[in-house]
């Protein structure tokens, strides 16, 4: 395991050092569980206390903290981002892949950049464009007419289908589907019949997309997720929704038909948003939330319920079937006192 000196590290985020510089970081840590060669960090006052006895060999501290610490540290203005950009710097997850395997199908006509990777029994289909060192995993299969960015990364068993354009730099976790049919249907007389959905999907740069995530095509025009954009696992995106640049979007989240959700908006997990409506810039829905419409103002929007005794459960949910009845009565005698 390769390891740097704190000198290096705090170069590398442009902050200062305080104690010994010399001192060889190989990993990262939390402050109760990190040991001799591990670096943590402390964002939040409540584990200030963890300061005394963590074995970190240094600590990522505000100027402000590090007042009073006695330790190795950098200090920065945030801990946490720097955190995270030396838990990227130590990072030694492997490879997607790291060759082009001998049992991958690769189509004539695909087009490949220098340093490409594709693993165990992936499939790479006719008229295919990979960039430069994009990585596929074992399993995965890239539909006709796709297109992959440059430092793009498919983990095992992802599907992207037909006409699907990602950007650079982005992460796509094991099972996601890109670019599978939309929910689209017409109704003639009790039977459905498929609308074809013709459009395709346009991921940008930097997106991160979780385990069996989907995102469906549009039925005409493109579904799209614009760059810097996160989604968590289990997430359905439906078809001819747009996800403005850096949005986050938690786990088992659902987005209806052309949804668009605008920039730097944070969805929490387990929310549901209904069809054909907007949300603006900088909104944040709180986890299990039910967005039913148009969200015109930067802010944070919640509903649902929170756990309770079911006994209390059953008696609220029987009052609250009577809300407009008591309405009705509470305003026939406001206008009675009128």
């Amino acid at each position: 395991m390769k390891s740097y000196t704190l000198r290096v590290l705090a170069d590398h985020l442009n902050a200062d050092v305080q104690g010994d510089e010399t001192v060889e970081i190989s990993a990262v840590g939390t402050l109760d569980g990190a040991g001799s060669g591990q670096i943590s960090f402390l964002a939040n006052s409540k584990y200030r206390s963890q300061l005394a006895t963590s074995a970190a060999s240094a600590i990522l501290m505000t100027p402000k903290d590090a007042e009073d610490f006695v330790g190795n540290a950098i200090v920065l203005n945030d801990p946490y981002v720097g955190f995270a950009r030396i838990a990227q710097f130590l990072d030694t997850t492997p490879k997607a892949a790291d060759s082009i395997h001998p049992s991958a199908q690769i189509a004539a006509s695909a087009m490949l950049g220098d340093g490409v990777a594709i693993g165990a029994n992936a499939v790479i289909g006719e008229n295919v464009i990979l960039g430069n060192d994009v990585q596929i995993g074992a399993g995965s299969v890239v539909g006709q007419d796709s297109i992959i960015g440059s430092n793009t990364r498919l983990w095992a068993n992802v599907t992207v289908y037909h006409n699907v354009h990602l950007g650079q730099d982005c992460i796509i976790h094991s099972g996601a589907v890109l670019g599978s049919d939309g929910f689209g249907y017409a109704n003639e007389r009790g039977e459905w019949i498929k609308i074809p959905q013709t459009g395709g999907v346009r991921i940008g740069d930097r997106v991160e997309i979780g385990a069996n995530t989907t995102v469906d095509r549009g039925a005409i025009d493109h579904t799209e997720i614009h760059d810097g954009v996160i989604i968590d696992n289990q997430v359905q995106i439906a078809h001819n929704d747009i996800i403005g640049a850096n949005t986050a979007i938690a786990g088992s989240t659902v987005v209806a038909g052309s949804v668009t959700i605008g920039k730097y908006c944070i969805i929490g997990g387990n929310s549901a948003i209904s069809g054909h409506l907007s949300i603006a810039d900088g909104v944040h829905v709180s986890g299990g939330t039910n967005v039913t419409s148009v969200i015109r103002e930067k802010g944070i929007y919640s509903s649902a319920t929170v756990a309770m005794d079911n006994k209390l459960w059953r008696k609220n949910t029987v009052r609250f079937r009577q809300l407009d009845t008591l309405f009705q009565r509470v305003k026939t005698l406001e206008n009675n006192v009128k």
